[in-house]
């Protein structure tokens, strides 16, 4: 029997799911078929609208061999596993003359711990362990989730997180879930052949495709221990936030309240004299975070290095101690001991990196605002540490071994993948060399003609943002522009405190308009009430601005409120960009117009969703129309129709909203 092709396949999966074959679809099959085959990586450009999902799973599941798939956001985990793998799975499985498996897997927290939901939490204040269930009063909210987690534990086939609906707070899941380093170990544990996080696991080591996340990804890849099966094709989707997924992971933290934390577990279970020693150490780092102002610490102050080293080394005794001692008084010790370790140890690892130095990380200090109350005395200082460039570590630990495809609407920055290739540790492209991973870049394009369907108009008579600055202008302008589009406004702003500002603003100016704010209502709900009133706007920060997919007339006008480059002070970003120009490169160029590109990109692209969209991205910041680096952001939006005419933009939003209004009245629907 000959093999299918690959046309033929993707035709099936795509009738499947309901959809229409599209040109960038097809290219885009072709290019994973191809990289996949010649066990090289490729970089995919392709727009929204493309299906770009089947795009990468129809050859991947072609080729036989065992593909792991890491996106970013839930929603398109859930995507991938509720609907678009049974689906294509069900369509090739004639052709293919097999039935492939898939299966999803998260990091251990994602799972509800039998252990701990039976035999309670080891306290820290108390001997033995807690039943947080006779300690939470069953009126109190946390009280409820627990009754309902407990309930939930005998019907839940997967035990993760995400299926229990409603959810709960973080307080609550942090009560019946595990770390992988206070997991006792599937042997040692009274629950280990129930364990959801180990099924998940097995699940995931029979399965053709494992769909996870990029976490799970950079921990897989950072820690050494593989928690991934063995596979031969790595696909990442959503993969412009694949480098800061991978830095959050690889960053390190101590806080005040975790040190004292890691103290009052170890207390109980090591001599007095090593328990003593911990305490001093605890209390010295505590003074001196007290004092700590936020900021880069180019060289460790010579006190902080010795409240360190003097962490460490008593981390280090109680470790050694823990492992000696034996407590019968101590119920379940095993549990009490196993929470102790992972709380001291991580204390121990972030003490020593910091201690150890290295010059490829970068050290600073933050302050947070403390949330109120006693409880959260300690919330006020962290000390945090990252690696200036995860590149080397992706070059390594990514590109070899496997044939990698990444993914995203945004990787073509400025015209080209260079950019986004130097910040996974790709050389750039063709570069040949025996140690240089060889790689592509595609660009399918977009089923969406840019240029009828947007504007992008940018309001070059205002002032210029200064930082912090009075920006009256910027809301006269703002609220002009709802007005001419008649609501229907994602209002993406470059800080919290410019959206709390701008909404509170414009909902006494224009009060005809109601404005939903992040944060007020969970995302979910925002952006459902957002989609079902098209006259609402709905502003939020930059967070916002992958997760909104609103096809249709109530997003025809998205606004940003500046060009958003990190700020100066943010210490990693700073870092990175002297290094940058240490080398002898253009740090501007390389760190912060490259981050606020892929930004501007993801915003912009929540605009147009679906071939009848129509409307109007507004850049509320002249730099984009009169700085020399303005080009090259532009270059990295959609291809819109450019004016800087404000009479002309709100002429066409106001024929925009007509239409829009014409439409509802005759009660069709306005996509296709």
């Amino acid at each position: 029997m000959t093999k299918p092709s690959l046309p033929e396949l993707l035709h099936a999966a795509v009738t499947a799911v309901g959809g229409t074959e599209r040109p960038g679809q097809v290219a885009m099959a072709e290019a994973v078929e191809e990289a996949i085959d010649g066990g090289s990586h490729l970089l995919v450009q392709a727009g929204t609208g493309t299906g770009k999902s089947l795009g990468y799973l129809v050859p991947a599941l072609a080729h036989g061999e065992r593909v792991v798939v890491a996106t970013a956001t839930l929603a398109l985990q859930r995507q991938l596993v509720e609907r678009d793998l049974p689906r294509t799975v069900d369509a090739l499985h004639p052709q293919l003359r097999r039935r492939p498996e898939f299966a999803m897997l998260k990091g251990r927290s994602n799972y509800l711990c039998l252990h701990r939901l039976h035999e309670g939490v080891p306290q820290d204040e108390e001997d033995g362990l807690f039943d947080q269930f006779e300690a939470a009063a069953p009126t109190s909210k946390l009280g409820q989730d627990l009754l309902r987690m407990r309930d939930w534990a005998d019907e839940t086939e997967t035990g993760d997180r995400d299926d229990l609906t409603p959810g709960v707070s973080d307080r609550a899941w942090a009560q019946v879930s595990v770390s992988s380093r206070e997991c006792l170990g599937a042997t040692k544990c009274a629950y280990g052949a129930e364990c959801f996080a180990e099924s998940a696991r097995e699940r995931a080591k029979l399965s053709d495709v494992v769909v996870t996340n990029h976490a799970l990804l950079a921990i897989d890849a950072i820690e050494g221990a593989p928690v991934l099966p063995q596979h031969e094709v790595l696909i990442v989707d959503e993969a412009h936030e694949l480098v800061s997924r991978v830095t959050g992971v690889a960053t390190g933290e101590l806080t005040p309240g975790q040190v004292n934390r890691a103290v009052r577990r170890a207390a109980k279970l090591v001599n007095e004299k090593a328990a003593d020693q911990l305490q001093t150490a605890a209390e010295g780092f505590e003074r001196l975070m007290e004092l700590a102002l936020p900021g880069r610490l180019e060289e460790i102050p010579e006190d902080l290095g010795y409240a360190l080293m003097a962490l460490r080394d008593a981390c280090r005794t109680v470790i050694s101690a823990i492992g000696t001692t034996r407590d019968k008084s101590v119920q379940d010790e095993d549990a009490v001991r196993k929470q102790a370790l992972a709380s001291v140890e991580s204390v121990h690892d972030v003490a020593e990196r910091i201690t150890n130095g290295s010059e490829w990380d970068v050290v600073w200090y933050e302050r947070h605002e403390p949330r109120g109350g006693a409880a959260y005395r300690h919330s006020g200082a962290s000390l945090r540490v990252a690696p200036m460039s995860v590149s080397g570590l992706l070059r390594e630990k990514l590109f070899t071994d496997r044939s990698v495809v990444l993914t995203s609407a945004t990787l073509k920055l400025g015209g080209d993948f260079n950019g986004v290739g130097a910040s996974l540790g790709l050389a750039p492209e063709g570069t040949e060399g025996d140690d240089v991973p060889q790689w592509k870049g595609v660009d399918v394009g977009s089923p969406f003609d840019y240029r009828k369907q947007g504007i992008l108009y940018v309001a070059k008579h205002l002032a210029r943002p200064a930082r912090d600055g009075d920006r009256g202008d910027m809301l006269d302008e703002l609220t002009e522009l709802i007005q001419a589009a008649g609501g229907r406004t994602l209002g993406l702003f470059s800080s919290m405190r410019a959206a709390q500002l701008a909404a509170e603003e414009l909902r006494s100016r224009i009060p005809e308009y109601p404005i939903l704010l992040q944060g007020e209502e969970t995302l979910g709900e925002l952006i459902k009430s957002f989609a079902a009133d098209p006259g609402t706007c709905l502003f939020g920060t930059l967070s916002l601005w992958q997760g909104v997919d609103v096809p249709g007339p109530s997003c025809q006008l998205v606004v940003m409120d500046k060009i958003p480059f990190p700020r100066p002070d943010d210490p990693l970003m700073s870092a990175r960009q002297k290094a940058v120009e240490e080398a002898g490169g253009n740090g501007f160029m390389a760190v912060a117009a490259t981050h606020a590109a892929l930004l501007m990109a993801q915003g912009a692209g929540r605009l147009v969703r679906a071939s009848g969209d129509r409307g109007v991205v507004a850049v509320l910041d002249q730099r984009l129309a009169t700085a020399r680096y303005g080009s090259y952001l532009k270059a990295s939006l959609p291809d819109f129709w450019f004016t800087t005419d404000r009479n002309q933009v709100r002429k066409s939003l106001a024929a925009i909203d007509a239409k829009a209004r014409q439409t509802e009245a005759e009660g069709q629907p306005e996509s296709g």
